[in-house]
């Protein structure tokens, strides 16, 4: 099974492989604009074409944290978008994998879907713990300590409990972004692990953004 991946598009809308599944890993809406009202019409218009003309046989995607609308003004949301939106839930898609998908981080200044600052481990452990044991993809903005968590100056920013998660779950991939600078690809234990970030540390599109995965 092909699987496509990308997280951090920022407004950039590049050319996507023939693929079973793409998986979006959020942070989808321009970076120049963060107004709701200006996501809201992007997802309804260039974002939608982009969609629709894609040629995956099925799309999955999350929101990040530049993603305000979808956490702060939801019904400005277009309703019909060709695509599985999840956000703390698990679909089983037409060709069998069951993924599940959250945009939550670590708590990171004011943006979209932050953890609390207080306790944002706390926070996102009793969220994973609603994770299905028998979930194939997790599919999460942030990455998951140790693996493509590293920003400029070296610090580890991402979510122990979610390491914790995926030696519970095991799944067979594990995607997301978040870290435009900690892009690659592990594996942990039988889990494909993929930073998948589209754009570099400046908000550039990569030259091949599209990480393909075998399922």
């Amino acid at each position: 099974m092909r699987v496509a991946c990308l997280a951090d598009l920022h407004g950039f809308l590049p050319d996507v492989p023939a693929c079973d599944v793409l998986l979006l890993a959020g942070d989808l809406c321009p970076v120049a604009d963060h107004e709701l009202h200006a996501q809201a019409e992007w997802l309804d218009g260039p974002f939608r074409a982009w969609l629709e003309r894609l040629p995956a046989e099925e799309i999955v995607g999350i929101a990040g944290n530049h993603d305000f609308v979808f956490e702060r003004a939801p019904g400005l949301l277009p309703a019909d978008l060709p695509w599985v939106y999840l956000q703390d839930h698990a679909e089983t898609l037409g060709c069998g994998l069951k993924v599940w998908g959250s945009p939550w981080t670590p708590w990171f200044f004011d943006w979209a879907f932050n953890a609390p600052r207080a306790d944002s481990e706390g926070f996102l452990a009793k969220l994973y713990a609603k994770v299905p044991d028998d979930a194939d993809v997790l599919l999460i903005h942030g990455p998951p300590r140790g693996y493509g968590d590293q920003v400029v100056g070296g610090e580890h920013v991402g979510s122990a409990v979610e390491v914790e998660l995926l030696e519970r779950v095991a799944p067979r991939a594990c995607v997301f972004g978040h870290i435009h600078e900690g892009r690659g690809a592990w594996e942990f234990g039988p889990t494909q692990l993929v930073n998948a970030a589209a754009v570099d540390e400046a908000y550039e599109l990569r030259e091949r953004p599209v990480v393909m995965l075998e399922l």
